[in-house]
């Protein structure tokens, strides 16, 4: 068989795409200019890999097969790329990263230098709460994960980052007790910490849900009740005197924030030289970035 790399990649974005137009436009290529590729990768087999319905394409079984292992072909030719570019001192590709939502106010410190330090680099981050990060971590989407408490379904490898400090906030100190309790949506981890807390100290009184922290600390901002939230993410509206911390009986609360990744997971040059970047510099960015947070 004597099919190009060229033939490999039409093959592949047809398959994705399931259109020799779309497969066209995102390849730069003219449609025909595509279904002579195609028609020659076919010429390779005498089973076909597809077929052809009303203006439509469809793949075979078989070509399906074969576009399976097409994609894995072009994947490691991509970490050839990269690591080729490792050994030159120039390091490429993409770096994939989901946070929980909370993270966001964390991981970018951790990711500044790095980033300034290799252009090469293309980051795909993802901040949504915690049980869809550890979808991700499942499915084995992303390489790394920035979570505040371990999943207990998956196993991990962790490198901790810094503490997570949760505390009881309002506008007021004052005449706080009959105010709504403000809870985020289910699956998230500030969620479940807030309700092992009142479960045991504050019952029957009314509860509001939101889907983030920042809607949650625009509504407590708003007067509309108060919550427990991380303090990382309240720096200013702290300092400003805008909220308060309610000081109550076991809080704060206390989790870690940690970069997580799977096991089994075989990380590419640029998360293993990110990973490497974070053990030897956490120390110098906690101090600098985080040394206000050593008053609470």
């Amino acid at each position: 068989m004597k099919y190009t790399l060229n033939q490999l990649h039409v093959f592949q974005k047809v398959f994705e795409t399931k259109s020799i137009t779309k497969a066209a436009d995102q390849l730069f290529m003219t449609q025909p200019a595509v279904s002579i590729q195609l028609k020659n990768f076919q010429q390779q087999f005498k089973t076909p890999l597809y077929e052809y319905k009303g203006r439509g394409i469809v793949i075979t079984e078989f070509g399906k097969q074969i576009a399976k292992i097409v994609g894995s072909c072009m994947n490691n030719l991509n970490e050839l790329e990269i690591l080729s570019s490792a050994y030159d001192n120039i390091l490429k590709g993409k770096l994939k990263i989901a946070s929980a939502s909370t993270g966001k106010y964390v991981i970018p410190f951790f990711l500044s230098d790095f980033l300034k330090q290799h252009k090469g680099i293309d980051l795909a981050l993802n901040v949504t709460n915690k049980s869809m990060v550890v979808e991700s971590l499942l499915n084995n989407k992303i390489d790394f994960a920035i979570i505040s408490t371990l999943p207990d379904n998956i196993e991990i490898n962790e490198e901790l980052l810094i503490e997570n400090k949760l505390y009881l906030v309002g506008l007021s100190k004052q005449n706080f007790i009959s105010k709504p309790l403000i809870f985020r949506e289910n699956g998230s981890a500030t969620r479940l910490v807030m309700e092992g807390y009142f479960n045991k100290f504050k019952k029957g009184v009314k509860k509001i849900e939101l889907e983030s922290n920042e809607a949650v600390k625009q509504a407590v901002l708003a007067n509309i009740g108060i919550s427990i939230l991380p303090i990382i993410g309240l720096k200013n509206e702290i300092k400003s005197q805008q909220l308060e911390i309610i000081p109550q009986k076991n809080l704060p609360i206390t989790t870690q924030w940690r970069i997580v990744w799977r096991k089994d997971k075989n990380l590419s040059p640029v998360a293993k030289a990110f990973l490497n970047y974070i053990k030897l510099n956490k120390e110098m960015i906690v101090q600098k970035y985080f040394k206000w947070y050593d008053a609470y």
